[in-house]
Protein backbone atom coordinates (compact mmCIF):
# COMPACT_ATOMS: atom_id res chain seq x y z
CA UNK A 1 0.00 0.00 0.00
CA UNK A 2 1.40 3.39 -0.93
CA UNK A 3 2.10 6.22 1.48
CA UNK A 4 -0.38 8.48 -0.32
CA UNK A 5 -3.15 5.96 0.31
CA UNK A 6 -2.20 5.80 3.96
CA UNK A 7 -2.14 9.61 4.22
CA UNK A 8 -5.59 9.95 2.66
CA UNK A 9 -7.18 7.40 4.97
CA UNK A 10 -9.33 9.80 6.99
CA UNK A 11 -9.93 9.09 10.64
CA UNK A 12 -8.76 5.51 10.54
CA UNK A 13 -5.53 4.10 11.85
CA UNK A 14 -2.94 2.70 9.53
CA UNK A 15 -3.54 -0.60 11.29
CA UNK A 16 -7.13 -0.76 10.00
CA UNK A 17 -6.02 -0.05 6.47
CA UNK A 18 -3.17 -2.55 6.78
CA UNK A 19 -5.68 -5.13 8.01
CA UNK A 20 -7.87 -4.54 4.95
CA UNK A 21 -4.80 -4.82 2.75
CA UNK A 22 -3.74 -8.10 4.35
CA UNK A 23 -7.26 -9.50 4.16
CA UNK A 24 -8.23 -8.52 0.60
CA UNK A 25 -5.11 -7.85 -1.50
CA UNK A 26 -4.69 -11.45 -2.74
CA UNK A 27 -8.41 -11.76 -3.50
CA UNK A 28 -8.44 -8.45 -5.36
CA UNK A 29 -5.37 -9.54 -7.29
CA UNK A 30 -7.17 -12.72 -8.41
CA UNK A 31 -10.35 -10.74 -9.20
CA UNK A 32 -8.53 -8.30 -11.50
CA UNK A 33 -6.20 -10.98 -12.94
CA UNK A 34 -9.19 -12.89 -14.29
CA UNK A 35 -10.25 -9.76 -16.15
CA UNK A 36 -6.93 -8.16 -17.20
CA UNK A 37 -3.46 -9.27 -18.25
CA UNK A 38 -1.25 -6.27 -17.53
CA UNK A 39 0.31 -6.72 -14.07
CA UNK A 40 1.05 -3.03 -13.73
CA UNK A 41 -2.54 -2.15 -14.47
CA UNK A 42 -3.77 -4.73 -11.97
CA UNK A 43 -1.60 -3.18 -9.26
CA UNK A 44 -2.95 0.26 -10.15
CA UNK A 45 -6.53 -0.96 -9.87
CA UNK A 46 -5.89 -2.59 -6.49
CA UNK A 47 -4.32 0.65 -5.32
CA UNK A 48 -7.37 2.58 -6.56
CA UNK A 49 -9.67 0.27 -4.56
CA UNK A 50 -7.71 0.95 -1.37
CA UNK A 51 -7.62 4.66 -2.15
CA UNK A 52 -11.41 4.74 -2.44
CA UNK A 53 -11.75 2.77 0.78
CA UNK A 54 -9.38 5.21 2.47
CA UNK A 55 -11.35 8.20 1.22
CA UNK A 56 -14.57 6.68 2.51
CA UNK A 57 -13.17 6.42 6.00
CA UNK A 58 -14.46 3.98 8.56
CA UNK A 59 -16.06 0.75 7.38
CA UNK A 60 -17.56 -0.03 10.77
CA UNK A 61 -21.09 0.77 9.55
CA UNK A 62 -20.75 -1.68 6.61
CA UNK A 63 -22.39 -5.04 7.34
CA UNK A 64 -20.40 -7.11 4.87
CA UNK A 65 -17.00 -5.52 4.34
CA UNK A 66 -15.97 -8.12 1.75
CA UNK A 67 -19.00 -7.39 -0.40
CA UNK A 68 -18.34 -3.67 -0.12
CA UNK A 69 -14.68 -4.10 -1.11
CA UNK A 70 -15.57 -6.11 -4.21
CA UNK A 71 -18.39 -3.73 -5.14
CA UNK A 72 -15.76 -0.99 -5.00
CA UNK A 73 -13.43 -3.14 -7.13
CA UNK A 74 -16.21 -3.59 -9.69
CA UNK A 75 -16.75 0.18 -9.81
CA UNK A 76 -13.03 0.78 -10.25
CA UNK A 77 -12.90 -1.68 -13.14
CA UNK A 78 -16.01 -0.21 -14.80
CA UNK A 79 -14.59 3.30 -14.47
CA UNK A 80 -11.34 2.15 -16.06
CA UNK A 81 -13.16 0.51 -18.99
CA UNK A 82 -15.38 3.56 -19.47
CA UNK A 83 -12.33 5.84 -19.45
CA UNK A 84 -10.52 3.64 -22.00
CA UNK A 85 -13.56 3.58 -24.27
CA UNK A 86 -14.18 7.33 -24.09
CA UNK A 87 -10.54 8.08 -24.89
CA UNK A 88 -10.40 5.52 -27.72
CA UNK A 89 -7.42 3.93 -26.01
CA UNK A 90 -7.56 0.82 -28.21
CA UNK A 91 -6.98 3.03 -31.26
CA UNK A 92 -3.79 4.53 -29.86
CA UNK A 93 -0.46 3.34 -31.14
CA UNK A 94 2.52 3.19 -28.82
CA UNK A 95 5.48 5.35 -29.79
CA UNK A 96 8.12 3.32 -31.55
CA UNK A 97 11.44 5.10 -32.05
CA UNK A 98 12.26 2.88 -35.02
CA UNK A 99 9.02 3.72 -36.79
CA UNK A 100 8.32 7.27 -35.60
CA UNK A 101 11.69 8.56 -34.46
CA UNK A 102 13.03 9.81 -37.77
CA UNK A 103 10.13 12.11 -38.69
CA UNK A 104 11.44 15.24 -40.31
CA UNK A 105 9.92 18.43 -38.90
CA UNK A 106 12.18 20.77 -40.78
CA UNK A 107 10.74 24.16 -41.79
CA UNK A 108 10.92 23.08 -45.42
CA UNK A 109 8.86 19.95 -44.78
CA UNK A 110 6.30 21.91 -42.77
CA UNK A 111 6.01 24.47 -45.57
CA UNK A 112 5.58 21.72 -48.19
CA UNK A 113 2.85 20.15 -46.04
CA UNK A 114 1.02 23.44 -45.71
CA UNK A 115 1.23 24.03 -49.45
CA UNK A 116 -0.15 20.54 -50.13
CA UNK A 117 -3.02 21.25 -47.74
CA UNK A 118 -3.83 24.51 -49.52
CA UNK A 119 -3.79 22.67 -52.90
CA UNK A 120 -6.03 19.90 -51.58
CA UNK A 121 -8.46 22.45 -50.16
CA UNK A 122 -8.60 24.26 -53.49
CA UNK A 123 -9.23 20.97 -55.31
CA UNK A 124 -12.01 20.09 -52.84
CA UNK A 125 -13.64 23.47 -53.43
CA UNK A 126 -13.86 22.62 -57.15
CA UNK A 127 -16.26 19.78 -56.34
CA UNK A 128 -20.04 20.22 -56.35
CA UNK A 129 -21.32 21.08 -52.87
CA UNK A 130 -23.02 17.75 -52.14
CA UNK A 131 -20.01 15.72 -53.31
CA UNK A 132 -17.74 17.89 -51.17
CA UNK A 133 -20.07 17.46 -48.16
CA UNK A 134 -20.07 13.67 -48.58
CA UNK A 135 -16.27 13.63 -48.81
CA UNK A 136 -15.81 15.81 -45.73
CA UNK A 137 -18.31 13.79 -43.68
CA UNK A 138 -16.66 10.52 -44.62
CA UNK A 139 -12.95 11.36 -44.65
CA UNK A 140 -12.67 14.17 -42.13
CA UNK A 141 -15.52 13.43 -39.73
CA UNK A 142 -15.28 9.62 -40.05
CA UNK A 143 -19.00 9.10 -40.59
CA UNK A 144 -20.33 5.86 -42.04
CA UNK A 145 -22.03 5.82 -45.44
CA UNK A 146 -25.36 4.91 -43.84
CA UNK A 147 -25.16 7.90 -41.46
CA UNK A 148 -24.20 10.27 -44.28
CA UNK A 149 -27.11 9.01 -46.37
CA UNK A 150 -29.52 9.55 -43.49
CA UNK A 151 -28.21 13.06 -42.77
CA UNK A 152 -28.37 14.17 -46.42
CA UNK A 153 -31.58 12.31 -47.24
CA UNK A 154 -30.03 10.31 -50.09
CA UNK A 155 -29.38 6.62 -50.67
CA UNK A 156 -26.23 4.81 -49.61
CA UNK A 157 -25.59 4.13 -53.29
CA UNK A 158 -25.63 7.87 -53.99
CA UNK A 159 -23.17 8.43 -51.14
CA UNK A 160 -20.86 5.81 -52.66
CA UNK A 161 -21.07 7.51 -56.05
CA UNK A 162 -20.27 10.92 -54.57
CA UNK A 163 -17.26 9.44 -52.75
CA UNK A 164 -16.02 7.76 -55.94
CA UNK A 165 -16.41 11.02 -57.84
CA UNK A 166 -14.59 13.01 -55.13
CA UNK A 167 -11.71 10.54 -54.88
CA UNK A 168 -11.26 10.40 -58.67
CA UNK A 169 -11.24 14.19 -58.85
CA UNK A 170 -8.67 14.47 -56.03
CA UNK A 171 -6.38 11.85 -57.53
CA UNK A 172 -6.56 13.44 -60.98
CA UNK A 173 -6.04 17.04 -59.83
CA UNK A 174 -3.47 16.34 -57.13
CA UNK A 175 -1.54 14.11 -59.53
CA UNK A 176 -1.34 16.95 -62.04
CA UNK A 177 0.38 19.25 -59.53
Amino acid sequence: MSDSTRRSYRGESNASLEALDARFRASLDRYFSRRLRDRGEIEDLIQEVFLRLAKRGSLEDVDKVGGYVFETASSVLNDRLRRKRSRYEADHEAFDGQQHGDVDFSPERVLLGREALVRATAVLLELPERTRMVFVMRRLEGMRYLDIAARLGISVSAVEKHMTRAMAHLVQRMGDQ
